[in-house]
């Protein structure tokens, strides 16, 4: 069965709000949307209420193609909708993560101060004056104001035993004055994405505050003799740590580092207060999975926190937790719910949490009553990414597949949202967007499957069409409803290609059991899925030339693109693949995240009844023939460049028409404006080459 989606609004539709008008292109003299397009957007992020509900802060991230950089500012909005958002003057040196203060009455944000190095500042709602709050020997990557105004939080990345912050700065000095340029490691994580380790651990420190709003006295080591990361590496944040009501204590999440840190997954909640009287204290040991930082009720009676309860498996599903401020005790939110808790922030009674969460294709935000536990959907199609609410409204970031991000604002009583940010508006006024709608077939295990079809731009239906079938990474994810910034089914539409892409088992928002599915199975049931959501789409979509189709991945994605070439490669004219796994044996030692390689295998590579050749692409060179083109970033960690230089080996030595593009300064993702037109330019390029009509 088919799901045509309407796609005429950025906001889609709502299943409580209704549907947010805002209309972003399809005009008459419509052009194409591009891969210069997409990496040149405006995009917004980050809404803060404040705490009477009357203001948005939110951050607008713009581009400077020539500079090949972004940079970053804070806009304020009026709630409301009656006034025009502004940017503050405080952004003109680049600014973001701005926050209010408990009063409302302040704007604290990061900028860099001369030296460079990023502190806290603070401004007032007309943003044209800032005054610097901390002054910190280091970058400060997050921080919060406690809800009493009085204490001031931020990270700052230290040696974990050093006794203070100068004995930090003396040992990195003495580093950067020897000429010797060797580095002893005793134990792994030597690299982790796409960093080397230099020692330091992100570390709490809190400072107080006066009055006017100044960080003062010696800063307390909130995490001192803990060797471990908070916020964590590479991708935590300030949702890592939260303070309590009275704004007497903290509690965080951090893995403790030791011999066993590139193999667990085991984060736990550590309790402190605020002004370092005491040691911290392990809240969760009992649990030996992930246990993510909890947030404090407005009332300060409950706390709640996600935790995954199977150790070394990233991608279990994250259920809610309560506990009993007074009694400690603790119970399951929503235990019957077959999702896994994104973001989640209380309500201002109370009563309730709101939570993000993926579900069937899309990433929708949810209301749980606390003591019923039932999850209410508060919107509808597309993708949620943040939000934040208050005692009088809720704001929220959502994109879908042909609209990039707007923030949107509702009451809390059912009302239509309202969108407050029409960014990218006049740069996109005039573009076609290729219609997106969802399907579903039957796939591994006769078990329904879903996918998404986007036509391509300018569509004819007397026309037949190439095809982009793209395979999403993870392998845990999703090719779902929402703007992807860099594997854009848009641009892949505005350059004539019709876009196909299944979220086969393993991926995420279909249960947990879905997901469970594709670990130890990489090769066999989602390839299924992508076989049968294939010829799906040839029988259901006449358009599609099936003579005519490119398979991309990217990842996961890209060790199924090399899969293919050696067990499903007849329906392709060509390949792309993106940091794909080339060996899976060799990988379980290169990769920095052994966890992943582990679980996903059934164990180490050098223990007996795993994974690592039953599915593995090296095994399967003999049978490559597709012309592929293999991209690879050079600082990527998670799949290493060896990788992608042993398929291109491969493909040279069997002289099947291949190329490799090269990026140096990128990770496992290509973010540089101009290296993301070039990767489209290269692959849209290759495909173009081969499907090319007779």
């Amino acid at each position: 069965m088919r799901k045509t989606l309407r796609l005429v609004s950025a906001a889609a539709t709502f299943a409580v709000f209704g549907a947010a008008g805002l209309s972003l292109g399809g005009a008459a003299s419509a052009r194409t949307f591009t891969a210069h397009d997409m990496a040149t957007l405006e995009r917004v992020s980050d809404p803060r209420l404040s705490p009477d509900g009357h203001w948005v802060l939110y951050d607008v991230r713009t581009v400077d193609y020539e500079s090949n950089k972004s940079k970053h500012s804070v806009w304020l909005a009026d709630a409301t909708g009656k006034e025009s958002p502004r940017r503050l003057g405080v952004s003109d040196e680049g600014a973001g993560s701005a926050r209010w203060s408990p009063d409302g009455k302040a704007i604290y944000f990061l900028r860099n101060r001369k030296d460079d190095t990023a502190q806290v500042f603070r401004t007032d709602l007309q943003g044209g004056t800032a005054v610097q709050v901390t002054d910190m020997p280091f970058d400060v990557d997050a921080f919060k104001i406690a809800p009493d105004g009085k204490t001031i939080v931020v990270s700052q990345a230290v040696f974990a035993d050093c006794a203070d912050l100068d004995c930090t700065r003396q040992r990195l000095a003495a580093k950067k004055a020897t000429k010797a340029s060797g580095v002893v490691y005793d134990r792994l994580f030597i690299r982790h994405w796409d960093t080397w380790a230099d020692g330091t651990r992100n570390h709490l420190f809190a400072l107080t505050l006066t009055e006017g709003g100044q960080a003062l006295g010696k800063p307390v080591d909130l995490m001192a003799g803990i060797d471990g990361d908070t916020p964590n590496k590479p991708f935590g944040d300030e949702d890592d740590f939260s303070i309590t009501p009275d704004g007497k204590e903290l509690v965080y999440s951090v893995k403790i580092a030791g011999h066993d840190e590139p193999w667990t997954t085991n984060f736990d909640d550590y309790g402190v207060k605020l002004d370092g009287s005491a040691k911290p204290v392990n809240l969760t040991e009992s649990n030996k999975a992930w246990d993510a930082a909890p947030i404090f009720s407005p009332d300060g009676k409950w706390a709640a926190y996600r935790r995954m309860v199977r150790p070394g498996f990233e991608a279990d599903r994250f259920h809610i937790m309560l506990r009993d401020e007074k009694t400690g005790e603790e119970r399951e939110l929503a235990a019957d719910w077959d999702r896994s808790a994104g973001s989640i922030k209380w309500a201002a009674d109370s009563k309730s949490l709101y939570v993000t969460a993926e579900d069937v294709g899309q990433t929708r935000l949810f209301s749980i009553d606390v003591k019923s536990g039932k999850p209410v959907a508060l919107t509808g199609e597309g993708h949620v990414s943040a939000f934040d609410v208050s005692a009088k409204g809720l704001v929220y970031v959502q994109d879908d597949l042909s609209h990039p991000a707007q923030i949107f604002a509702a009451d809390l009583k059912g009302g239509h949202p309202h969108a407050l940010t029409n960014v990218n508006a006049e740069q996109l006024k005039d573009v076609d967007w290729g219609a997106a709608e969802q399907f579903s077939f039957k796939g591994w295990n006769d078990e329904t499957v879903h996918g998404y079809l986007v036509k391509p731009a300018n569509f004819d239906a007397s026309k037949s069409y190439p095809v982009a079938f793209l395979i999403h990474g993870g392998p845990q994810g999703s090719f779902g409803n929402l703007f992807h910034y860099r594997w854009n089914a848009e641009a892949f539409a505005g350059a004539g290609y019709a876009v196909v892409m299944v979220d086969f088992h393993g991926s995420t928002g279909y249960g947990q059991a879905f997901t469970d599915a594709i670990s130890r199975h990489w090769g066999d049931r989602p390839l299924e899925d992508l076989q049968k959501g294939w010829n799906y789409a040839l029988s259901h979509y006449k358009f599609l030339d099936g003579n005519r189709a490119c398979a991309l991945g990217g990842s996961y994605g890209g060790f199924m693109i090399n899969w293919i070439a050696g067990n499903w490669n007849q329906p392709w004219k060509c390949l792309v693949n993106h940091d794909g796994i080339f060996d899976a044996r060799f990988m379980g030692y290169s990769t920095e995240e052994l966890w992943f390689a582990e679980w996903e295998n059934g164990g180490t590579p050098y223990e007996p009844n795993t994974d690592y050749t039953k599915f593995n692409p090296a095994d399967h060179v003999a049978d490559w023939k597709v012309p592929t083109l293999v991209v690879e970033g050079g600082k990527d960690y998670r799949v290493p460049q060896e990788e992608a230089i042993a398929t291109f080996t491969a493909l040279q030595r069997k002289g099947v028409p291949s190329k490799f593009l090269y990026f140096a300064d990128e990770n496992h993702w290509v973010l540089k404006p101009q290296n993301v037109v070039q990767w489209y330019d290269e692959s849209l390029g290759w495909m173009n080459r081969w499907t090319a009509a007779q």
